[in-house]
């Protein structure tokens, strides 16, 4: 029996930006990221600002043209494609981003703004057959078809987010990029859209690729968890085993972080506080790029840089002393 294959392989990603016009130096935003995801589950990218996450969905998307690596969409190597052979491809492909109200035209309708995707891929359609796909689209979403007469500054925060789904729908993806998509919304919002996400995975078959620096809004989506850390990946591994039985001191101390509603638990576990600044993706430390600021640190760590490797059951870990 042949093994599933995964809907979205990415090895040895990297992105570097010039520091500057005239420098000779570069921003190591992602480097050497690999990782896959299956149809119709989740990858949650998180970390620290500046660590390359978002970078990383751009670089998928081609917004970002990728300075090396190769990433595999439906078995297909889409780096290394022409503008007109990815077309096709790029539309079962969408994002969905961090600022609901900056990435939507003040100037649309809710409704004009969703539209406008679909008429793109559905030529043919007649006006009142777009209209009324269109319609079912919002309501999908949660959205009233009147609200897709009001403007974007018309809604709220859950409603302009909502439609920017709405919108990613339009094109009827199979892989969604999720750059934070409930930062910037209260929580009470937040939970309402994780559930959505959620529905429209079960309904649709959708894969995500959700980026976030929340652990604790990851835990409730994803099926597998990638921790980065200065454009690495320091630790993955599926969700619940990463959360129960976290490995590289990066990520043991982002879990302790997360608040415990529970005030007696609260008060027994210890916070770990991570001493220094992230250091410049412009000069990356030597070795392993969280040893400045590591408990555990050796000689080793600051010579060699580890391998992300199995240390069992798919557990990936880049760290010399594990």
């Amino acid at each position: 029996m042949t093994a599933e294959k995964p809907l979205l392989k990415v090895e040895n990603l990297k992105m570097f930006f010039p520091a500057g016009k005239h420098s000779r130096n570069f921003v190591k935003a992602v480097d050497n990221v690999s990782f896959s995801v299956m149809k119709g589950k989740t990858l949650g990218l998180v970390g620290e600002s500046g660590c390359g996450k978002t970078t990383t969905g751009k670089c998928i998307l081609r917004i970002h043209k990728a300075t090396g690596g190769s990433v595999w969409f439906k078995g297909n190597e889409i780096l290394g494609m022409s503008d007109q052979e990815f077309s096709p491809l790029r539309r079962k492909m969408g994002m969905i981003f961090q600022d609901p109200y900056g990435s939507l035209d003040p100037r649309q309708t809710g409704f004009s703004a969703v539209r406008e995707v679909y008429v793109e891929d559905h030529r043919n359609m007649g006006r009142g057959e777009v209209d009324a796909r269109v319609g079912e689209l919002l309501v999908k979403v949660g959205l009233s078809e009147d609200m897709g007469r009001r403007y974007p500054h018309e809604m709220s925060g859950g409603q302009r987010q909502r439609l920017g789904i709405a919108r990613a729908l339009a094109t009827g993806p199979e892989l969604i990029i999720c750059d934070e998509p409930v930062s910037a919304l209260d929580v009470s919002i937040q939970a309402q859209i994780i559930n959505l996400f959620r529905k429209l995975q079960r309904e649709e078959n959708l894969t995500y690729v959700f980026v976030a620096h929340d652990l604790a809004v990851v835990r409730h989506i994803a099926d597998v968890v990638a921790v980065m850390y200065l454009g690495q990946i320091m630790e993955m591994m599926e969700s619940v085993e990463l959360y129960r039985h976290p490995l590289h001191p990066y990520t043991i101390a982002l879990l302790s972080a997360i608040p415990v509603v529970d005030y007696y638990e609260e008060q027994k576990r210890d916070r770990i506080v991570l001493e220094g600044e992230v250091p410049s993706p412009i000069h990356k430390p030597s070795g392993c790029p969280f040893h400045p600021r590591c408990s555990r640190s050796t000689n080793q760590c600051r010579e060699a840089v580890p391998e992300l490797k199995n240390v069992g059951n798919g557990h990936y870990v880049a760290c010399h002393h594990v």
